[in-house]
């Protein structure tokens, strides 16, 4: 199961329409190691000042993993958190995670970040059976 869904949220989600925030707010809780790292990346972005920030480091688990699979894999779980931080993401080898500000300047560098090449050139034998 991807979340945590507590059952007033089923309940809600049952009758309707859910509030965004409240999604976010599951996926907060439910997948804490794929929230923090999206959080520290674009708390990075902005200390930084750039438009960009990336991760290079494997979680420590496969359950660490499979939270940021979850996340990434999720269309609805993705755009939430996208428009909940304003970012967008991208996402290589089960583990690389990027976040870029919504700005047109960063459009070429998105692109890059999610060409085939980079996949390519971001392979490893140790994320082999990632």
């Amino acid at each position: 199961m991807s979340l945590d869904v507590s059952p007033a949220l089923l309940e809600k989600a049952e009758r309707g329409d859910v509030d965004e925030r409240e999604f976010v707010d599951c996926v907060r809780t439910s997948l804490p190691y794929a929230w923090d790292l999206i959080s520290s990346l674009v708390a990075r972005m902005g200390v930084d000042g750039t438009d960009f920030a990336d991760n290079h480091v494997p979680p420590p688990s496969e359950q660490e993993r499979g939270q940021l699979l979850r996340a990434l894999a999720s269309d609805a779980i993705r755009g939430a958190l996208q428009r909940h931080f304003g970012v967008r993401l991208a996402f290589q080898n089960c583990h690389r995670v990027a976040v870029f500000a919504p700005v047109e300047d960063t459009e070429e560098r998105y692109r890059r970040f999610t060409s085939v090449r980079a996949q390519l050139l971001n392979q490893s034998e140790e994320l082999r059976d990632c």
